[in-house]
Order: structure tokens, then C-alpha cells, then sequence
């Protein structure tokens, strides 16, 4: 009888757990990325972070489709100690953009003046990528690569809460087994 118990728990413990990991939300969710910007030459080598989100509602999955602040993208990216956001690009209202190929992520596109650019190739400026360059002179748009920018996808928290959910209910009927040996 306890085993049957058991067994009735734990299946809903992972049916739990597998309906918050594999259920797609049928509304428009904000979805959040972190950056990495590694920088392998130029003045400034080293690691700098960034992070943006946007809002996923007009994706629809087919083709190359670029998202921007009309989509609610907000970019934050501290680099030489300075925060820069969306606001700093420098064609704001059009730029920066996040790109996806038949809904995967390809990338940000994000120019800030004088400082850097974020994306695949400078002539191109309209499709993001994981290139990262310093921009050695505003004027003619002379840019130099030197590093690239990998991404990763922050978890959503309903997510989070189902694995933390199933991990629970494991802990807890590991807990009962043990406590029933004893009292047997």
C-alpha cells in the first residue's frame, strides 16, 4: 500500500515538473538574455556583461525576424565601467535590435558611438550577431573585431518553481521512505 502511495506521489511530482518545464506559454511572455562579451584584443581585453529582454509576442518562428524598443527591448551592457542601455545606441528608435533565424536567437545588434558595436558584420548592422568590435573612428565607421559575444537564456521563474517543486516532493518521500523504515 505505501509503495502504491509513493508511486502516486512521485508521478505527480513529475508530471509536475515536466508540464512547468515543457509547457509553452500560449500568451506573450517577456523573455530575458544574459551576454558575455569576451574581448581578445584591442585596449581593452577582458570580459564584459550585458543583458536585454524583449517582449515575444510578434515572433512568429519563420524566416529572419528582428525585434527592437517597439518590441520592448531593453538592453543593459557595462562595459569600461560604464552602463549603456537601448537609449545609447546610436540610432535609438531603430537600433539596437535582437535578430532570430526561424525563431532562434542569432543575436543583438548595438552600436554606441565612438565606443563599440555588437553584431555580425559592421556592414550589416541590421542583422545581429555574436561579433564584438571597437569602433576606432565615428566618422567612417571604422571598426576593428576583437572578440565575440556569446548569449544565454535566463530561465523563466515558472520554470524554476516547477523543478523546485519536483525536487521537493523527491526530498520529501525520500524523507517518508526513510522515516517509515524506521518505524518498521
Amino acid at each position: 500500500m505505501k509503495l502504491a502511495k509513493n508511486f502516486g506521489v512521485a508521478s505527480v511530482a513529475i508530471v509536475m515538473s515536466v508540464t512547468a518545464v515543457g509547457n509553452k506559454p500560449t500568451h506573450a511572455a517577456v523573455i530575458e538574455y544574459d551576454f558575455t562579451v569576451n574581448a581578445i584584443s584591442g585596449n581593452n581585453p577582458g570580459q564584459y556583461y550585458g543583458s536585454f529582454e524583449y517582449d515575444d509576442s510578434s515572433l512568429t518562428g519563420t524566416g529572419l525576424e528582428n525585434l527592437g524598443v517597439g518590441n520592448g527591448l531593453a538592453v543593459t551592457f557595462n562595459y569600461l565601467n560604464t552602463i549603456y542601455t537601448e537609449k545609447n545606441d546610436e540610432l535609438y528608435d531603430s537600433f539596437p535590435v535582437v535578430s532570430f533565424n526561424n525563431g532562434k536567437l542569432s543575436g543583438l545588434s548595438y552600436f554606441v558611438a565612438d565606443k563599440f558595436f555588437i553584431g555580425s558584420e559592421v556592414d550589416t548592422p541590421q542583422i545581429g550577431g555574436n561579433k564584438f568590435y571597437s569602433i576606432l573612428s565615428g566618422e567612417s565607421l571604422a571598426a576593428a573585431e576583437i572578440g565575440t559575444v556569446s548569449y544565454s537564456k535566463v530561465p523563466e521563474p515558472f520554470t524554476l518553481g516547477g523543478t523546485a517543486i519536483a525536487g521537493a516532493m523527491g526530498l520529501w518521500i525520500k524523507r517518508k521512505n526513510k522515516a517509515s523504515k524506521v518505524a518498521d
